[in-house]
């Protein structure tokens, strides 16, 4: 869930920054920081960004400069007049015409045309907004780049996940003839505490050591939640909640398993079974 892009722009005397950060989080979490008065575009900001992301905290920032301050000028044609008949009248006492320079440079004479101010402001409140798709399209395409580096990792931890549980389901306490004499053991350990079992008792005592002795059932669902884990990787989409939630049934059947486990190289197995989901768990915390 982590991007960056930023997007640069200028139009009818004014010059713009667009930033996004996205770093990882739970939920999608969109927070602007915009100049006064431009709240038309926080909105389409809010209203864009859940329509490409499904999570994370993402950060907009829009900085705006206006870098020309007048269009055109004009001559105040009323003040020269005014200026003119003075010019006139010291000429009557014998002082020289003025000259034009001279006359320019009274203060008023030229004066700056301001422009429709609404019109200026909705051509660049335009162009903000299309520089703002843009730039969610970027961080959008930034966060792909950086979901395809995940998915090696996560791919890498899914191995390593499937190479142990192969390696659990070869470990001798798992096979069904060394189940099968564990068993006879213990039965034969309670009938020898207890001679008078009945044969009820003793059948519900053989299936609690069944169920405790055998793995077979953890190995089972952790193949199944590997190849699921498989499947929704090659779905794509926003699959970082369904495969979080995952990563918990995972660890919930690893640690069952090591619960059960009564041989040191089985539980050995499961303790880095553990820890290898423990790493997955982290990395699916970065994709959305």
């Amino acid at each position: 869930m982590t991007g960056f892009a930023r997007v640069d722009g200028h139009g009818d005397g004014y010059s713009w920054t667009f930033e996004a950060k996205s770093v990882n989080g739970r939920s999608l979490d969109v927070r602007c920081r915009m100049p006064t008065g431009f709240d038309t575009v926080e909105a389409q900001a809010r209203a864009e960004v859940p329509k490409r992301l499904a999570r994370g905290n993402v950060n907009l920032s829009l900085t705006v400069t206006r870098t020309q301050a007048v269009s055109q000028l004009r001559i105040n044609r009323d003040l020269l007049a005014q200026v003119l008949e003075l010019a006139r009248e010291i000429e009557g006492a014998g002082a020289a015409p003025p000259r034009l320079d001279s006359l320019l440079a009274v203060r008023g004479i030229i004066e700056p045309v301001e422009e429709d101010e609404t019109d200026a402001r909705d051509r660049l409140e335009a162009g903000l907004k299309t520089d703002l798709s843009t730039l969610i399209d970027q961080l959008a395409g930034n966060r792909l780049i950086e979901g395809a580096r995940l998915a090696v990792i996560l791919t890498g931890h899914l191995d390593e996940i499937a190479r142990l549980v192969d390696a659990a389901a070869a470990c001798d306490s798992v096979q069904p003839e060394a189940l099968r004499e564990k068993l006879r053991q213990q039965v034969a350990a309670i009938l020898g505490a207890f001679p008078a079992l009945p044969e009820e008792r003793l059948a519900h005592e053989a299936a609690v050591l069944i169920g405790k002795a055998d793995v077979r059932e953890e190995l089972d669902r952790l193949r199944a939640h590997i190849q699921a884990a498989r499947d929704m990787m090659a779905e794509g989409g926003a699959i970082g909640r369904r495969f979080d939630f995952l990563c918990q049934e995972f660890n919930r059947e690893a640690n069952t398993l090591c619960s059960k486990s009564a041989d040191v190289e089985l539980t050995r197995i499961g303790l880095s079974l553990k820890a290898s989901i423990e790493q997955l768990r982290e990395q699916v915390q970065n994709i959305e």
